[in-house]
């Protein structure tokens, strides 16, 4: 009960670690004063109204224009891979059954059905057999085990808790993202279920959404594919891990939390002659980017392929896969930032992020988006 999954590990080891074998990436040198009023708390008014930040590598420049104008700069095109994750209203609100106090819980890994592993306040103080009304007491989940600060609850009152989140949770929401459940917001609600998830969304799984998908509509993506850019998708279940600060000095420390990801055979296989070809792979988003560096697509397949991966991507990874990369504005000195200012330069991104400050682009999931060539 409880256990954890196995996962695909990889060595935090590259180019920049000194001759002595001492870690170099100071998390200090990765952060940056961000103004609160730029990080966005809704989404814009329609899906797709946001702007855009082209990040040109080879040349320096940076430029400013709307995301309805993408294409514009997928001239020789690339092939796009998407992650279709679905994002579930994890979080849930209830009450212990002895006290009648309120309680959150965000449900963050399945082990099996109706048992699940969850972050929930106060843990600590919980004993085994503490029992959670939700739905009213009509869900009750009870305490197993703890397992690396996590709660392990057995549900009853349904034959799969799955089926009811949309009905009884609510989206889980980033921290800096500030809604309060308990006002009991039914509009919010249900703004954040459609506009915190992305049209393409199928496969459920994920606490967390890819953000760099939220721009697209059914609309942009049929223009895209009208003019010969190739789609492919993947999985990948964003797990807590996401939020998860780095507590380190340094970067290499760090270690990443495994999530889940699939590639279905058609989607590789996609990949692979595209990078058989030498065509370029435009990922969209840091969750696509980390699925696509932690395979290698060098030959093809007839089986679909998943497992777990805990790939960390920091300055001096040197990229396999990803040519290109489509992603929102990070959190100063987050894993997600350490990634893109190892895909570009630190002085272009700085450069960039300084723009984005200076221009009042909105920052982190309901914000505007970066496109790096």
């Amino acid at each position: 009960m409880g256990s954890s999954p196995k996962i695909v590990n990889f060595k935090h080891y590259n180019s920049f670690l000194s001759m002595n074998g001492k870690p170099s990436i100071k998390l200090s040198d990765y952060d940056f004063p961000l103004p609160e009023e730029l990080i966005a708390q809704t989404p814009p008014a329609r899906r797709g109204d946001s702007r855009l930040m082209i990040v040109d590598r080879k040349t320096g420049n940076v430029s400013v224009d709307s995301f309805s104008n993408i294409t514009e700069y997928l001239h020789d095109n690339p092939l796009m891979v998407l992650n279709d994750t679905k994002v579930l209203s994890a979080k849930i609100c209830g009450k212990f059954k002895e006290t009648g106090k309120s309680i959150e819980a965000l449900l963050v890994r399945e082990i099996e059905t109706n048992l699940w592993e969850a972050l929930v306040k106060g843990l600590g103080k919980m004993k085994i057999g503490t029992r959670l009304l939700f739905d009213d007491g009509d869900l009750v989940g009870e305490l197993q085990e703890k397992v690396s600060g996590r709660g392990v609850f057995r549900f009853s009152g349904t034959k799969d808790v799955k089926t009811i989140l949309d009905r009884v949770g609510f989206p889980p929401l980033p921290p800096y993202i500030r809604r309060d459940l308990k006002s009991n917001d039914v509009a919010k609600s249900d703004e954040d279920r459609q506009r915190y998830q992305t049209v393409y969304a199928r496969e459920a799984g994920a606490v967390a959404a890819p953000t760099a998908g939220l721009h697209f509509t059914n609309a942009a993506l049929e223009k895209i594919k009208s003019q010969g850019i190739d789609i492919a998708t993947l999985t990948l279940h964003v797990g807590p891990g996401t939020f998860q600060p780095v507590r380190s000095e340094y970067a290499e420390d760090h270690v990443m939390e495994g999530e889940f990801y699939k590639v279905a055979a058609d989607a590789w296989n996609q990949i692979f002659q595209a990078k058989k070809d030498g065509r370029c792979i435009l990922a969209v988003g840091t969750t696509t980017t980390k699925v696509l560096e932690s395979l290698d697509f060098e030959f093809p397949v007839e089986e679909d392929r998943s497992g777990w991966t805990n790939r960390f991507i920091y300055p001096g990874h040197s990229f396999n896969t990803v040519g290109r990369l489509l992603t929102n504005f990070h959190l100063p000195k987050s894993t997600l930032f350490l990634l893109i200012n190892s895909f570009a330069k630190k002085p272009i991104i700085s450069k960039s992020y300084d723009m984005a400050v200076k221009e009042k682009f909105k920052f982190y999931s309901y914000g505007d988006a970066m496109l790096i060539l």
